[in-house]
């Protein structure tokens, strides 16, 4: 992936200097405790990309939805100018803005993009108390991304999925749950909790998911058509990233076995699938999983 020497995005937001404190959140909800049980359950369900496990959580433990926190105050620090692998998100970035803002543009609409916040540990976000442990993730409260770096190792050396634009899928998958946070998508999906039973609202997770790699795939393909920057085997190292964070590969992984009906991403296929559909298509239009009668 030839990025280097491309734009730069400025909505990018560097905490890894701080202690990670303020904030306060944690794990309580509602004043019901929540087990170590659960809270696995909700990290191996939410831990590679998509909606905040916080939010997860909530549902386990019959909440109304991820605890509200105080934000940090303060100017938001830019990352330092020679800082490589700040400068490569900060780049992919970029590219998404450039991506989205022409797919709002020729629908006429007008996108505004996220930020997206590097940390290191722990931070404090609109949706509760961001931590590692739990990997990327978008937080509509505050129209950010959330992002510990250290989690590309993690995705390279633990989970089988090297390669820069397998990292660049990452990012571009998060951006794909904000701009179904713009379009509405995402509170649609939220206000279905309660309503329907824990099978079902994990069906329409996947959709959700499902869609935000479909998306993914679409800023490949826009960002291919302006820039011209994937080398051989760039696609396929996303291809390989969707096939380990599916549900399968990673149920697989950490118990051993597969239960379809808690599937909260989808599977490898799945994820495979729906990435591809974005990326040879380019179209939104083509990304509507929730009325594909076949994921």
């Amino acid at each position: 992936m030839r990025w280097e020497g491309n734009d730069q995005s400025s909505n990018v937001e560097d905490r890894r200097g701080d202690d990670g404190g303020g904030g306060g959140g944690g794990f309580g909800f509602g004043g019901r405790s929540i087990g170590i049980g659960t809270i696995v359950i909700a990290l191996v369900g939410g831990w590679i990309f998509g909606i905040n496990p916080l939010t997860i959580l909530g549902m386990l433990s019959g909440g109304g939805g991820a605890p509200v926190v105080q934000q940090r105050q303060g100017p938001a620090k830019a990352p330092p100018s020679n800082d490589k692998e700040a400068a490569f998100v900060s780049t992919v970035l970029r590219s998404t803005e450039d991506a989205w803002g022409q797919v709002f543009r020729e629908n006429g609409a007008q996108y505004q993009p996220p930020r997206l916040v590097l940390y290191r540990g722990v931070t404090p976000t609109a949706c509760g108390t961001g931590q590692a442990a739990m990997g990327p993730f978008y937080c509509p409260g505050d129209q950010k991304v959330y992002l510990d770096m250290d989690f590309f190792d993690t995705l390279s050396r633990q989970l089988g999925a090297p390669g820069e634009f397998a990292r660049a899928y990452v990012v571009a998958h998060e951006v794909g749950h904000h701009v179904q946070n713009l379009m509405g998508l995402t509170d649609k999906v939220d206000a279905m909790r309660g309503r329907v039973s824990q099978t079902q609202q994990n069906a329409l997770s996947v959709r959700l998911e499902l869609q935000a790699d479909c998306f993914a795939g679409i800023w490949a393909n826009k960002s291919q058509q302006t820039k011209n920057w994937l080398d051989q085997g760039d696609i396929e190292s996303a291809m390989n990233a969707a096939a380990r964070i599916g549900d399968d590969a990673l149920q697989k992984r950490s118990q051993g076995y597969v239960v379809p009906d808690s599937f909260t991403h989808g599977s490898s296929a799945q994820r495979q699938r729906w990435f591809n559909q974005g990326y040879k298509t380019g179209s939104v239009q083509a990304c509507d999983t929730f009325n594909a009668q076949s994921l």
